[in-house]
């Protein structure tokens, strides 16, 4: 079974199939890598919790910076975030985001249950 959490036309903010929790992509607002980046982080714990998981429960992070070169900046934040021993797989790119001012875009995939 599938389901659905806060679907609307484009997406849904979470999905839940065979144990994991699928969170739809999370931006932040501010000035800094930092800031973007912890604002984000808060959003993803929302979700996390919403979908009956948590940071520990991570299988999986895709993250998108709109420059690289913020690439020490959000490690700097990701590393304090995440549990210690519980580091989920990571992958980490340059993209175009959907608006100028966002500086990074974090997916998680987590388990639950």
């Amino acid at each position: 079974m599938i389901e659905r959490i806060e679907t609307g036309v484009r997406s849904s903010k979470i999905v839940k199939h065979n144990g994991v929790a699928y969170l739809t992509g999370q931006v932040g607002e501010g000035p800094t890598i930092q800031a973007q980046t912890e604002e984000c982080l808060r959003r993803v714990d929302a979700l996390l919790a919403q979908a009956g998981s948590s940071r520990r429960d991570m299988l999986r992070a895709t993250i998108w910076l709109a420059d690289m070169s913020d690439f020490a900046g959000l490690n700097e934040v990701w590393n304090a975030w995440v549990p210690e021993g519980h580091a989920p797989a990571r992958a980490c790119g340059e993209a175009r985001l959907a608006r100028p001012e966002l500086k990074v875009e974090i997916i998680v995939d987590a388990a639950y249950g």
